[in-house]
């Protein structure tokens, strides 16, 4: 009867004195993930590159850098005039099938594209704008979106193939310039993507051109 009393006991103290363990070993290990030494390998954002902006939120700032940020500052309002040119087309009447699928696919695919790159830019903490002085490849001046806006028919069809493909051009040196300069590995994927889709727009646009 003795032994079954103590037995009890024995199996509190022993997991009293495990506990007391565990504890101690917490206590240890948390001071060693507080030591100098550890927190400063546990932060890598603050190590910035040569010529890195530094930013209140140091790790964002060092998922780009300034290729980044110029490729989704031109192609986003680049991406704008394409959609821009893609809804005239929409609105035409007598415009071939062909023409006004490729312009409904145009702005399918380069609208989300817009959100995402604004998104990325303010996540950045960079201007969602690029600044005066700098020009983008292949973008229509007004003269060109007025005699889009102005033409009709096949000719409408014809003027705007012309223009799509020059711009589509312009889009497609801007994304390899991102594709080998820049850092963030969503917007380098972004640009090889741009430049897969568009070159096979391109060939499709000639491809239409020679038959209007």
């Amino acid at each position: 009867m003795m032994n079954k009393k103590f037995l009890p006991l024995s199996a509190a103290a022993i997991a009293a004195a495990l506990a007391l363990a565990g504890c101690s070993t917490g206590s240890s290990g948390s001071a060693a993930t507080s030591s100098p030494a550890s927190t400063g390998s546990s932060m890598p954002g603050m190590d910035h590159g040569p010529g890195m902006m530094s930013s209140s939120t140091p790790a964002a700032a060092a998922e780009h850098n300034a290729a980044d940020a110029m490729f989704a500052q031109g192609m986003i309002p680049h991406h704008e005039q394409a959609v821009e040119m893609s809804e005239m087309m929409l609105q035409k009447k007598d415009i071939p099938a062909a023409v006004t699928g490729l312009a409904t696919r145009i702005k399918a695919a380069q609208a989300p594209e817009i959100e995402t790159m604004t998104g990325w830019l303010k996540g950045w903490n960079e201007s969602t704008t690029m600044g005066a002085g700098h020009t983008m490849d292949g973008m229509m001046g007004e003269d060109d979106l007025k005699q889009l806006e102005a033409a009709q028919g096949t000719e409408a069809a014809k003027l705007f193939l012309k223009q799509m493909i020059a711009h589509h051009q312009g889009a497609v040196m801007m994304a390899k310039t991102e594709t080998s300069q820049g850092k963030n590995a969503d917007a380098i994927k972004l640009g090889k993507n741009i430049v897969t889709a568009q070159e096979a727009e391109i060939k499709e646009m000639q491809d239409l051109l020679a038959t209007l």
